[in-house]
């Protein structure tokens, strides 16, 4: 099961569950997000959600490359982001390692964020001939500007203590702390009125916008069909520095 559940008074735990590969986002891997999503939207006793990996390295390593140089369909690859942004019910990532690329952007789509103290942050997309096309998006609102477009434009990561530093990530702890801390600030958060809860996350993710969905899909029809993107992945499963074409 690419997906797994626990249902902890009205806290839901979904945890993404490829630990040989990373727990990377394949077809397989979102589609099940999705479906463990929508039951939870459509269940009244569910009032938080909280998003982790399975392991102790890796949170998630980001869009299964491999699948996708193999051609695996890119919406299905993509749908978990869908789920995600779609969730009007509070999320809270609980970063149980490495949070990379595509991995780094779900833990963006969530609203509260409790991490490792090793954890390492970044969207290396760019090293890949590729862009953040999921909760990336969302970094410029989170933090100060020059900072996301490091991170962006570099592909280089920050550790857990930098993204704290920065607001990014609302609480850092020890891995034997992690579950237990996910839970009490769900807690915190459930405890209040669920349609009240509901209407703020709304209301605040309208205000700062999510980014513009047209543009999003027009820049990713382009450059995730290129040749460079095919390039990029291919180098990274090979282990070589990638020859760009610029097309």
């Amino acid at each position: 099961m690419e997906i797994l559940t626990e249902l902890v008074g009205n806290t839901l735990i979904v945890t993404l569950n490829r630990p040989e590969a990373g727990n990377a986002l394949n077809g397989a891997l979102s589609g099940g997000l999705w479906n463990a999503l929508e039951e939870a939207g459509n269940n009244a006793d569910v009032r938080a959600i909280v998003i982790t990996g399975a392991g102790e390295k890796v949170f998630c390593a980001g869009m299964d490359l491999k699948a996708f140089v193999a051609g695996e369909d890119l919406a299905e690859i993509g749908k978990g982001f869908a789920a995600l942004r779609k969730c009007k019910k509070p999320l809270i990532a609980a970063v149980n390692g490495h949070a990379l690329a595509g991995g780094f952007e779900v833990v963006m789509m969530c609203d509260l964020i409790v991490s490792v103290d090793t954890a390492r942050f970044g969207i290396p997309e760019v090293k890949r001939g590729l862009f953040a096309a999921g909760g990336g998006v969302r970094l410029p609102a989170r933090i100060p500007l020059a900072v996301a477009m490091e991170m962006g434009l570099t592909g280089d990561p920050i550790d857990a203590k930098r993204a704290e530093t920065l607001g990014l990530i609302n609480q850092v702890v020890p891995a034997a702390e992690l579950k237990n801390a996910a839970l009490a600030l769900a807690a915190r958060v459930t405890a209040n009125g669920p349609l009240a809860v509901q209407a703020t996350k709304q209301l605040m993710l309208d205000e700062i916008g999510n980014g513009n969905p047209a543009l999003l899909q027009e820049l990713q029809a382009v450059v995730f069909s290129s040749e460079d993107s095919k390039e990029g992945s291919r180098a990274f499963a090979e282990k070589r520095a990638p020859e760009w074409k610029g097309r």
